[in-house]
């Protein structure tokens, strides 16, 4: 028997509805933002993300789902979205549009190769969102303040943004010599992972999961220390801005986050769930003004953020998250097999008209098929048999009420769309509060 890859998972219905109405909040608070949705492939030269991630980030050295096709080329699954997505700004020529701050969002798969644990897995969904074209701090504020509302829409109310400042690239260069002024002599005392992080990328030592509380990382110099004043007036204003917006924030002046890309602010965003424990960040982001440029682009400056979707959900889990609720307008019990074609045509006149509805595709008798009618959770059942098609009618039990009646089998679908606008109607024969040919 096949099974699923190590890593991956499958989402059954019930945990589709889910996620589908988790990706409905979000559409809907990314449209009152005015972002728009952006799909870009699920794999891409790997150079891009050697390029855009960094060499240097566990991302690239240790986790890429890395290939080379039959043209031998090398590709990768893309293991984060923010890449992508400014390869596609640039080819698409997003920079010269008409609308000078582009403001984008996606939701799709991404994939790593480590460790599965709750919450993370190999194949994943992410969420996450970029702005391109304003180094304005009310950018950075906006992006943050985006973020925190998509769990406020989620009813996730005890958030708290941790918040930083690397700085501009003189700020990063200045604190980086601090840095490896501080950590010589003492890198010896850290991971194996941090000693190579030593030789090709500072910085990323503060970032380390093992030795994050070793004396040795609490006491080093902080990026904040050495910002330039135009960095620090940055900084400043986006506070600013997150104090006027009333979101809660903390200054955290050892984040920094794990990839190269990212210059000013840098956030994290923690919901303070009993389910998530200590381990409380489901979103992380931040400004990144060089990045188009370097992957061939004009100069543009953007920030962003991004979910893991899987994390979120876990988190939703404390709290009750439900899905669509499953139901049916209407299930049609055809008895017979004369009515099939009849019963065939109005269930789909029911269903062109929006009524979720279902039919039985077994040729069962009455009693399993209102056992099934009552497990699809359905609203109406419609019976259709001999009789009634002698007659021209089709009888209606509301399962909601327990009334039955009879009724013209052309009025089918008005009666049950009047029911469910306006339970009051009158008329049991054409769903009309008051009709003249009835009476």
């Amino acid at each position: 028997m096949y099974q699923k890859m190590k890593g991956t998972y499958d989402l059954l219905p019930e945990q589709t509805r889910k996620y589908q109405q988790l990706e409905k909040v979000i559409r809907n608070v990314s449209k009152i933002f005015n972002y728009n949705e952006i799909r870009t492939p699920i794999f891409e030269a790997t150079n891009l993300f050697h390029r855009g991630v960094g060499e240097t980030t566990d991302i690239v050295s240790k986790e890429t789902y890395t290939f080379t096709d039959r043209g031998k080329r090398s590709n990768t699954l893309r293991p984060e979205g923010t890449a992508g997505v400014v390869r596609s700004y640039i080819e698409n020529k997003l920079y010269a549009a008409k609308i000078p701050v582009q403001k984008l969002y996606y939701v799709g798969p991404m994939f790593r190769y480590e460790r599965p644990q709750k919450g993370r897995y190999r194949q994943f969904l992410q969420f996450g969102a970029e702005a391109f074209g304003s180094s304005s701090p009310m950018l950075d504020a906006e992006v943050i303040s985006y973020a925190v509302s998509i769990l406020r829409a989620l009813k996730i109310k005890d958030v708290t943004v941790h918040v930083n400042s690397i700085g501009d690239d003189e700020s990063k260069q200045k604190y980086r010599e601090a840095l490896v002024s501080y950590l010589d002599g003492k890198v010896d005392t850290l991971c194996s992972d941090c000693h190579n992080r030593f030789k090709t990328n500072p910085l990323r030592i503060l970032d380390c999961k093992i030795d994050k509380d070793s004396d040795v990382l609490k006491n080093a110099p902080k990026p904040v220390q050495y910002l330039t004043e135009s960095a620090k007036e940055h900084f400043d204003n986006v506070i600013k801005y997150l104090e006027a917006m009333e979101i809660d924030y903390i200054v955290d002046e050892s984040l920094v986050r794990g990839l190269d890309y990212y210059t000013h602010t840098v956030f994290e965003v923690n919901a303070h769930l009993d389910s998530l424990g200590a381990q409380n960040t489901i979103c992380g982001g931040g400004r990144y003004d060089n990045l188009v440029e370097s992957l061939g682009g004009p100069k543009t400056p953007g920030v962003g953020f991004a979910f893991g979707m899987e994390r979120l959900m876990f988190a939703l889990e404390s709290i009750n998250f439900l899905g669509e609720p499953e139901y049916l307008h209407l299930y049609m019990m055809v008895l017979g097999e004369e009515q099939k074609e009849e019963g065939m045509k109005l269930l789909n006149r029911c269903r062109l008209g929006g009524l979720i509805s279902d039919i039985d595709f077994l040729d069962k008798g009455m009693k399993p098929q209102f056992k099934l009618a009552a497990n699809l959770k359905a609203r109406f059942i419609a019976i259709y048999g001999e009789e009634e098609q002698k007659q021209g009618v089709i009888n209606l039990k509301d399962q909601e009420s327990g009334e039955q009646i009879t009724i013209k089998k052309e009025k089918l679908y008005n009666k049950i769309i009047t029911e469910l606008m306006n339970p009051s109607s009158n008329c049991t024969d054409c769903a009309e509060e008051s009709c003249d040919s009835c009476e």
